[in-house]
């Protein structure tokens, strides 16, 4: 009497979802109004795999030009006495890498592992909407490794904050005047560059790199 007792289960063609428009098809709520079914039909259908979940992440467009660009930089890449046989990277020893990060001074939540009797952080900004983001200079490079394997070398070089130190104009009641604040700076390319000259000009000569 297996499975010829009870409710029977709702039988659903899985092939005509491809006919149902992609908006209807973002969540499991909307694919179930769509095809008339239970969402309990749906979800059962995801688990034995006849339909499957996917993350579909923008693209960005590529127009021809583009596309060249991205593939005179691969071919640039590649080691030219390699060409004939089999083609291989650079070893890309003497590159240092560079990007810029957009970090928040603070969180709007935040966890904390303390003591029973210790005093919980008290922690205020101005707006929690509009928290204060400063941009960051990241250097990394490829990591160096001894004849046994052992790491010399991280390839972390270092990260410098977009900031300056400026003395409040006027006394208000956060601070006093004359009071060092933290403040972001606006970036341009003169700011950046000006930064890896002052900043990143030792860490990339200690480890032997050249910024390119």
């Amino acid at each position: 009497m297996r499975r010829r007792v009870g409710r029977k289960r709702h039988q659903i063609e899985w092939d005509e979802i491809k006919k149902i428009d992609r908006r209807h098809r973002t969540n499991i709520r909307s694919l179930s109004g769509a095809i008339h079914a239970p969402k309990s039909t749906v979800h059962r259908g995801i688990q034995e795999g006849k339909i499957r979940s996917h993350s579909n992440a923008l693209k960005p467009y590529l127009s021809d030009e583009n596309k060249i660009a991205r593939l005179r930089f691969f071919i640039s890449m590649l080691e030219p006495s390699s060409l004939q046989m089999q083609p291989m990277f650079k070893e890309m020893f003497n590159y240092v890498h560079i990007d810029e990060k957009w970090f928040y001074l603070t969180k709007e939540s935040e966890r904390y592992y303390l003591l029973p009797k210790e005093d919980e952080p008290y922690r205020t900004c101005k707006s929690k909407r509009f928290i204060t983001k400063v941009m960051f200079l990241a250097a990394v490079a490829r990591p160096r490794f001894d004849a046994n394997g052992n790491e010399e070398f991280s390839g972390k070089i270092g990260i410098f904050p977009f900031t300056c130190k400026e003395p409040a104009k006027q006394t208000s009641k956060n601070r006093l005047a004359g009071t060092l604040e933290t403040k972001a700076v606006l970036v341009t390319k003169d700011v950046i560059r000006k930064c890896l000259i002052e900043k990143g000009y030792l860490q990339f000569n200690l480890n032997g790199l050249n910024l390119v």
